[in-house]
């Protein structure tokens, strides 16, 4: 049957003479090693290394390694070449001293040193090292992953010259590992952000770039003697004695395989990023890159589609379709070769099977090198491109650790519980409550995320993308988030008459269909009946009129919560950096030590110092080309965003009221302790009241004024502090025993939906109140999502701030895995 379907794709158009006897005078035999030893090569370009939050000034070097995450394969990758790239003028620094080197005794590569001086610095590395990780004669293809270590060495500054003792007893400071997947070894081009660790938050741009090739393309040769000295083996003889012994056939198939892989998966690579540069790779354009009498059996689609050279016209058209249909028959859904149906490869001969080896790893090297080279010429748009895509990818690669819900949130809450399980539905009838009336909300939050940890656990993870080890190292320890985008309805329960017009209710209908709010804006401006100050309108005046390449000032402000520091929110920051590189952050300070009096007062003091700092920004900017457009953020943690709250009211803050961008809500109390289910934690706030006389304490208690109408938090819940924003992210944790779940979330609470006193009716007034805000007509489009982070505490022992649920409480602070996973899948909100 084979020799029907090689006669049938052309291969024996000149079949030797099966009788002859092979001649042993001159015969040659390829080596094992040349025939069929293979290498993945796995070049690592580090451009830049950029300081967001290292605690330490001095002298920082890189050192990369490279291993087999199979504990039993004992070899390592070799640093094999080394090209440092010229620096862009704008990148030239003295920030650099000395050189690379590579240690062979430790078989890795370290950067030159470079000097950190202060924050949101770049040093420009620009080096390519590439490691080579061999598969030798007598081993199949790797199914094992390989170990990618970064690790940040600091050198002691000793005056202006540092510590020149060898690197290697050096400890390093910081590690971040990554894994390649075996799949990717055949082929990859993926952009890599380097973080290590929280205490050393830094950001290396760099890229990884993976091809499997034939070692050299040179066919040394040897002669082989018999045992007894006698004659040479023939080539042929000599074939079958190399590929017939342990399976070497079986091997050799296998390793062309992969090669063809490898091969197409490089081509179909170059033709994405060509495409994406619009620039032609020449060398590849230019040449003939065909496999000759072989394209019919094994065609690449992404050979014949970008760089087929002139082959393409010398190929019969029968034959081409013919190779095509063969080529879908032998490859699998995901672009791999079937062993089980590779039909075709053993209708080969072992000296075409060889031949075909030493062809495809003549192309693959010729291929590789070709991409070196445009990637030297074209490293900074290539790094922007793989970014991009790394980035788009973000969603996708984490939703292993989100579960993503759309709800739709009813025109008001009701106190009673028939009321409000017949009442919330939508238009075709059907419930639109996630949760039962009669289940407490928290029980039920904490076991859907710990039903999803435990899926988690039983997931078999398969990529070919490049996984960060700090949050694939362990997928079961890693926060899992529920994001829930909800449906506003527009009307507000105490305004129908408003909202009941025609035009107004295909509105309404029109938007339940998406998860942001598109509401009419209202007439007018908002703020002309302001009473704004004169210097504060001159500011203004300047950023209308800026020019058109003004600058959008993009400021994020971050407040701490009770007895914090002001860096309490830096992990934060510091993702919110990478997302947006060109924020401005204000780490307020304004109310440090300063959180046990009036939210009042800490909210005119946040208001004012927020107000001095967008005058300095947009004074700076109207030297620089004017500012046309302010973006206003806030993230606050605990009651941090009370603080937010109450500066928000401030007369001071109007006129920037109409500027603010998102708000994200770490953990906030927005309706105070009302209905505060944890003991423990209200007795601490008994104590507290008694003895040390905390007037927010008071405020959050509702205990501040005998009448309900007249405390604090009822009269902060009727300002319209919420309103402006134009996306809303309330961050709560069933684990949170600090802040009631409902508090954080701002929804209604499970106690409260029974409660028929004057404590319900003033709790559900003041959440309506929240709501409507949410509601209001005064942006064009808003985004509200409720994200519920459930921390990993398997590992926690069984302490007090477990028990009254301040662990979680912290964990917010102490961790940023569950902010990358809610940034990078909706950047949009943070930028």
């Amino acid at each position: 049957m084979f020799r029907r379907v090689r006669r049938l794709v052309g291969l024996d158009q000149k079949s030797p003479d099966s009788s002859a006897k092979p001649s042993n005078r001159g015969s040659v035999l390829f080596r094992p090693p040349d025939m069929l030893e293979t290498v993945h090569e796995i070049a690592v370009y580090i451009h830049r290394f950029h300081n967001l939050d290292l605690f330490q000034q001095g002298w920082y070097k890189l050192k990369v390694s490279l291993r087999w995450e199979d504990e039993s394969r004992e070899s390592h990758g070799i640093p094999s070449r080394v090209v440092q790239y010229e620096a862009a003028p704008e990148a030239v620094s003295d920030e650099t001293v000395s050189v690379w080197h590579i240690s062979d005794s430790e078989n890795c590569f370290y950067t030159q040193p470079f000097h950190i001086k202060y924050a949101r610095q770049d040093v420009y590395l620009s080096v390519m090292v590439s490691f080579n990780l061999i598969i030798r004669e007598d081993e199949t293809p790797s199914s094992s992953s390989v170990i990618l270590k970064f690790e940040l060495i600091y050198n002691h500054l000793l005056g202006n010259a540092i510590d020149q003792d060898d690197p290697s007893n050096l400890a390093p400071v910081a590690i971040h590992e990554f894994r390649v997947p075996h799949k990717a070894l055949l082929g990859l081009h993926s952009y890599c952000p380097v973080h290590f660790d929280v205490f050393h938050s830094v950001l290396v741009d760099l890229s990884v770039h993976v091809a499997y090739l034939k070692p050299g393309t040179s066919r040394s040769t040897r002669k082989v003697y018999s045992s007894n000295g006698q004659h040479l083996v023939g080539e042929e003889n000599g074939l079958d004695l190399v590929l017939g012994q342990q399976g070497w056939g079986n091997k050799a198939i296998e390793t062309v395989k992969s090669l063809l892989a490898s091969r197409e998966i490089l081509l179909e690579e170059l033709r994405n990023i060509s495409s994406a540069l619009n620039q032609i790779v020449e060398e590849l354009h230019d040449n003939d890159l065909s496999l000759g009498k072989y394209e019919a059996i094994v065609t690449s689609r992404a050979g014949m589609g970008l760089y087929n050279g002139g082959s393409s016209g010398s190929r019969k058209k029968g034959v081409g379709q013919l190779a095509g249909i063969l080529h879908n028959f032998l490859e699998k859904s995901d672009g791999a070769f079937n062993i089980d149906n590779d039909v075709m490869l053993y209708t080969l001969s072992k000296v075409e099977l060889l031949d075909l080896f030493h062809t495809l790893g003549s192309q693959l090297s010729f291929i590789w090198n070709a991409f070196l080279r445009f990637h030297r010429i074209n490293r900074f748009k290539i790094m922007d491109y793989l970014h991009a895509t790394w980035a788009s990818d973000r969603k996708t690669e984490w939703s292993i650790w989100t579960v993503h819900s759309k709800i739709e949130i009813p025109h008001r809450y009701l106190r009673s519980g028939a009321d409000e399980s017949s009442s919330h539905r939508n238009s075709i009838g059907k419930m639109v409550s996630a949760r039962k009336i009669n289940e407490d909300p928290t029980l039920a939050a904490t076991s859907r995320a710990e039903l999803h940890r435990k899926s988690i656990a039983q997931m078999r993870i398969s990529t070919r993308s490049i996984q960060d080890m700090q949050i694939f190292g362990d997928p079961t320890h890693v926060p899992v988030v529920v994001i829930e985008h909800h449906l506003m309805n527009v009307p507000q329960h105490n305004n129908n008459s408003i909202h009941n017009s025609p035009s107004n209710s295909d509105q309404s209908s029109h938007n339940n269909e998406f998860n942001t709010i598109v509401l009419p804006k209202l007439n007018g401006d908002v703020f002309s009946n302001s009473n704004i100050s004169n210097s504060i309108n001159g500011l203004l005046g300047k950023t209308r009129n800026a020019k058109k390449g003004g600058r959008v000032l993009r400021a994020v402000v971050f407040v701490h919560g009770f007895q914090g520091h002001h860096l309490d929110l830096r992990l934060v920051r510091n993702q919110w950096l990478l997302l947006d590189p060109g924020a401005d952050c204000l780490m307020s300070e304004a109310n440090e030590e300063k959180t046990s009096g009036d939210f009042r007062e800490m909210g005119a003091r946040l208001a004012e110092e927020v107000v001095s700092y967008l005058r300095k920004r947009i004074e700076k900017l109207n030297r620089y080309g004017g500012c046309k457009e302010i973006k206003l953020s806030f993230v606050g943690h605990s009651i941090g965003n009370i603080i937010i709250r109450s500066a928000l009211s401030e007369t001071t803050m109007s006129p920037y009221l109409k500027h603010l961008h998102t708000y994200m809500s770490i953990s906030g109390p927005h309706l105070g302790y009302c209905y505060s289910s944890n003991s423990l934690f209200n007795s601490g706030l008994w104590l507290l009241k008694k003895l040390n006389k905390v007037q927010c304490i008071h405020q959050l208690t509702m205990t501040d004024d005998p009448d309900l109408r007249n405390t604090f938090f009822y009269k902060l819940c009727k300002e319209k502090t919420l309103e402006h924003f134009k996306n809303i992210i309330l961050l709560s944790s069933p684990q949170d025993g600090y802040v009631p779940y409902h508090s954080a979330r701002i929804e209604l609470s499970h106690s409260s939906s029974h409660d028929n006193s004057k404590k319900g009716e003033i709790f559900m007034d003041m959440l309506n109140s929240c709501l409507d805000q949410i509601r209001a007509p005064t942006s064009e489009t808003r985004i509200l999502m409720r994200c519920d982070v459930n921390f990993d505490n398997s590992n926690q022992s069984r302490s007090l701030n477990t028990i009254i649920g301040r662990a979680a409480h912290i964990e917010f602070l102490e961790t940023d895995v569950y902010v990358k996973f809610i940034m990078w899948s909706f950047p949009e909100l943070f930028r």
